[in-house]
């Protein structure tokens, strides 16, 4: 690799320190890198955190200073791009964001030979519907949650599979997730840990009012569309869906949100030879 672009949390990177690092290790190994000092509460309406338009057309390889958070974020971000990602994790431990501190050097060297790999994860589309009317889709990476909004009172989910009716969940909400995102929310609902690399959709109950109800695992090829039913005491409910924990689209009795897996997929740089089985030991060590 020849052109980098980094992408700093100045949440965790104080002063852009260590973006400032490796933008001058790079340039002293004679290649292209531009840093992007982004700061997540100044954000572009068009965009989640990055602003596409400043990353150049040549750049091969993203990296990514912060945490899984900061790189669900850029990925997010650049999906219709297609540029590789590496996260450097500035943190705890993470799933997407592997490599820590004390191994940037090494990494960075990887890079410039070339010796890595390209994870493909996939993502998944959501397309919001209100009186039959699409008001708002999106994109992520780990997971399209509906939720309740307002008062503490539960709201009926109505779920269908490619058109066909499956349950409805009296509950608190519903996670549709990604394999990358069955360590995430997913997970502190009840739902189970899945390889990343495996394409498939996880549902999820958040807080159902029964005993007896399970995740759901999916092929990736279906579409899954969850329906707001009535709220407490058959009035009209209100809900909101959430791509990823960042952008939220409100909903109400009637609405639909479709969900199906993305045209494009997020492109994970691995250089680490730690497993994702070595990660999952590690964290469940804490």
């Amino acid at each position: 690799m020849e052109k980098f672009f980094i992408i700093a949390n100045s949440q965790k990177d104080e002063g852009f320190k260590t973006a400032k690092q490796i933008e001058t290790y790079l340039k002293e190994k004679g290649k292209s890198c531009i840093l992007r000092a982004e700061q997540p509460d100044v954000k572009d309406i068009s965009n989640h955190y990055t602003d596409v338009r400043q990353i150049p057309q040549d750049v091969e390889c993203i990296i990514v200073l912060g945490g899984d958070g900061t790189l669900l974020q850029a990925a997010r971000d650049v999906v219709d791009r297609q540029i590789p990602l590496l996260g450097i994790n500035l943190g705890t431990l993470g799933y997407l964001a592997e490599i820590d501190h004390s191994s940037i050097e090494g990494a960075l060297n990887h890079l410039i030979l070339d010796e890595y790999t390209i994870e493909k994860r996939m993502m998944l589309q959501g397309k919001v519907y209100q009186a039959g009317r699409m008001i708002a889709e999106d994109v992520a990476l780990n997971d399209i949650v509906i939720g309740r909004e307002g008062p503490l009172r539960v709201t009926r989910f109505h779920n269908y599979v490619n058109g066909e009716f499956l349950n409805s969940y009296t509950a608190d909400g519903i996670i549709i997730a990604t394999a990358t995102g069955s360590t995430g929310y997913s997970l502190s609902a009840g739902g189970p840990i899945v390889s990343p690399e495996t394409n498939i959709m996880i549902m999820t109950p958040v807080a159902p009012h029964t005993l007896n109800t399970r995740s759901v695992i999916f092929p990736a090829e279906d579409e899954i569309t969850v329906e707001i039913g009535e709220g407490s005491w058959k009035g009209e409910a209100k809900a909101v869906v959430s791509f990823d924990g960042d952008t939220n689209v409100t909903m109400k009795t009637g609405d639909r949100v479709v969900i199906r897996r993305s045209e494009k997929d997020t492109q994970i740089v691995k250089i680490s030879n730690i497993s994702f089985l070595e990660v999952l030991r590690r964290k469940m060590k804490n």
